[in-house]
């Protein structure tokens, strides 16, 4: 089995890529110095090397937290790019097996968007909307598409946004109703115990990793 993770040097994607090492005969788990996904030349070109797999792990460093009109039409195009262009030509060229996984990791903020990370959540909706679709697409072959929407987690994204706001993620975890901050190890369990144990009936479906902070019930 082989498993293709994005940006799976550091923070979420590493905890993914270590978990499926324990299961998998390969996994490719390229960070931003050999897959940048704002580079679509550089995403063709890693497609052609890797054109079939049974697990695929869509994930992205985010953009900047920023208001609405401090964002740039560079801006728009650059994480246009990273978040979801990218992703679409991945899907596209990269045969997901029969019986295989797709899982997009975004953001629980994709259905409670905060102000400041509209670039972000617009994106990352905008990919999951697509993956939703072929989750239908795919019924027969038996792929499964899952979204994670992760909320506060140890990773250098969270550490970069509380910094932004005179924060260390310590402080930033004592503001919170959980008083913690999530373990991305925890997500790398879930994704192994899912194509280990071939779970097929959850599919289609965004899961929050949020520790209950969000107030969606849906």
């Amino acid at each position: 089995m082989k498993a293709i993770v994005l940006a799976g040097t550091r923070g979420i994607g590493k905890s993914v890529a270590n978990a499926l090492t324990e299961i998998c005969d390969e996994v490719v788990a390229p960070g931003r110095s050999i897959l940048d996904t704002s580079d679509l030349a550089n995403v063709k070109d890693f497609a052609k090397g890797n054109p079939l797999a049974d697990v695929l792990v869509l994930n992205t460093g985010g953009p900047p937290a920023m208001p609405f009109d401090s964002i740039t039409e560079e801006d728009w195009v650059k994480y246009f790019n990273q978040l979801f262009l990218s992703f679409m030509l991945l899907l596209k060229e990269i045969k997901i097996n029969d019986n295989g996984y797709v899982f997009l990791i975004s953001s629980f903020n994709i259905k409670e968007p905060a102000d400041n990370l509209i670039l972000s959540n617009s994106y990352r909706i905008a990919s999951w909307s697509v993956l939703k679709s072929l989750s239908k697409r795919d019924l027969k072959r038996n792929v499964t598409y899952l979204n994670i929407a992760p909320g506060p987690t140890q990773t250098d994204r969270l550490k970069e946004l509380a910094q932004k706001d005179g924060k260390t993620l310590e402080e930033a975890a004592a503001h919170l109703a959980t008083n913690r901050i999530s373990d991305p190890d925890e997500i790398g369990k879930f994704v192994k115990s899912i194509v280990e144990h071939k779970i097929k009936a959850i599919n289609g479906v965004s899961i929050n990793f949020d520790m209950g902070l969000s107030n969606s019930i849906l």
